[in-house]
């Protein structure tokens, strides 16, 4: 009965990616979502825009994901209107690490990646039982393996955004040909710049991949 109730939850098998470039983070996701076999929709959002400075990708159970995200965004809106700033970008990852540790018995079934850009960009990884590990670049769900692979290849320190930019859908292209659970109808990718958040139209991601 377990696994029945299981296979009906809405999930993202999924391909994420966020990675730190010169001047901006980059954070992407195909949009298949299935529920068990079945793929519910092939347009599920998977890249969220947290703040102007903060956005978070999702590989897991949907619901789960937007419990988090409409918990985040509170907190950060009573951090800014009690401190007058918005709260760093490590402090947003932290936070919503302990919200996942204090629920790791009975877990959100998910892994995030958060990542924005303050001082200096930066990505995050967290998982299901709240551990946050700083990172140059990462990939999340069930086509990782495969986008890990491109990113291993194609990653350079302080690469300049558009490169970055064609990397990363590159990494979660090669993913939807691999992986089962990763596609849908196109591929989504937010560029986050210092007090600037840019989701790219489906036209200039195809750009990026021509």
């Amino acid at each position: 009965m377990t696994e029945d109730i299981d296979n009906m939850r809405l999930k993202t098998g999924t391909t994420t990616v966020g990675l730190v470039c010169k001047g901006a983070t980059i954070l992407g996701a195909d949009r298949k979502a299935t529920m068990g076999h079945l793929i519910a929709s092939k347009e599920a959002q998977k890249v969220y825009q947290i703040d102007d400075n903060l956005g978070m990708t999702i590989a897991g159970s949907v619901g789960d994901a937007q419990a988090i995200i409409r918990y985040i965004k509170a907190e950060l809106k009573l951090y800014e209107l009690n401190e007058e700033k918005k709260m760093p970008i490590a402090a947003a990852a932290n936070l919503v690490g302990n919200i996942l540790y204090s629920s790791k018995w009975y877990p959100y079934l998910l892994q995030l990646i958060v990542g924005g850009y303050d001082t200096k960009p930066r990505v995050f990884s967290l998982g299901p039982d709240g551990s946050v590990m700083e990172e140059k670049y990462f990939s999340s769900g069930s086509g990782s393996v495969m986008a890990f692979g491109v990113l291993e290849d194609g990653f350079k320190e302080g690469m300049e955004i558009n490169a970055a930019a064609k990397l990363v859908v590159k990494a979660i292209k090669s993913a939807t040909q691999r992986d089962i659970y990763s596609g849908g109808t196109g591929i989504d990718i937010s560029i986050i710049e210092k007090g600037k958040f840019k989701k790219l139209t489906d036209e200039e991601v195809l750009k990026l991949l021509a």
